[in-house]
């Protein structure tokens, strides 16, 4: 190995070393200043959160790959469904991927509200929230909505608020129940990385939904009544 090839390894080791470097540095500061930035608008009580006409779902799959219920489907509708009954908001919004026919996280949303009495005429679906960017910004743009009450686990309501603000959005979120970590690793995990991106498409790369389209009314609020259910 003579010494020219010797220099270039060198050089290339100090590379790889120093991309790794700024990337975790990167990833820190993102997940500091999402989580700092969304601190005094993240609602865990229902008595205490401040009522919207609109409450956003953040869509996921209803089933994980096995077959098994996915947990944070079921406590995200349990608590758009508490919202909602509480008289916290009056439409729900479930927004998520309909790639294809035989994958429909809006429709799954919707039906598993409606099992919790939750009115079909006071859900309305976004079949095309294929991400937390597209979701939010949806909301906005075709949707007319410009103040919200976001609906997912404390880390993904983190990450869609800063969204939001970002986008001329006046938001506020309510934690869902969240998944014990031996069962959610991998997703707290890859959440790191989620709010890199976030940052980067937001502030850098001013990415848009990957589509728009024509705006869709929410019928104009009404009065909010205390305890549906009772």
């Amino acid at each position: 190995m003579n010494h020219s090839f010797k220099k270039k390894i060198k050089y290339l080791m100090l590379l790889i070393l120093s991309v790794g470097l700024c990337s975790f540095v990167f990833i820190l500061y993102s997940r500091h200043l999402i989580t700092s930035n969304s601190q005094d608008k993240l609602y865990s009580n229902v008595k205490l959160i401040p009522e919207n006409h609109v409450g956003l779902v953040l869509g996921c799959s209803r089933y994980v790959a096995d077959g098994r219920e996915n947990l944070y489907f079921r406590y995200r509708i349990q608590a758009a469904s508490e919202l909602y009954h509480q008289g916290k908001i009056n439409k729900i919004l479930v927004s998520g991927d309909n790639h294809h026919v035989n994958y429909d996280e809006p429709t799954d949303m919707k039906q598993a509200l409606m099992e919790l009495n939750v009115p079909e005429k006071d859900i309305v679906c976004d079949y095309a929230g294929f991400s937390t960017l597209d979701s939010v910004v949806r909301a906005k743009e075709v949707f007319q909505q410009t103040k919200l009450t976001i609906i997912s686990q404390p880390f993904h309501n983190q990450r869609a608020i800063y969204i939001a603000q970002n986008k001329g959005i006046e938001a506020i979120g309510y934690n869902a129940r969240n998944v014990h970590r031996s069962i959610g690793f991998k997703t707290n995990l890859r959440e790191q990385f989620a709010k890199a991106k976030t940052v980067l498409d937001v502030t850098l790369l001013n990415r848009s939904p990957r589509f728009l389209g024509q705006p869709i009314l929410i019928s104009s609020a009404q009065p909010n009544a205390q305890n549906r259910l009772n």
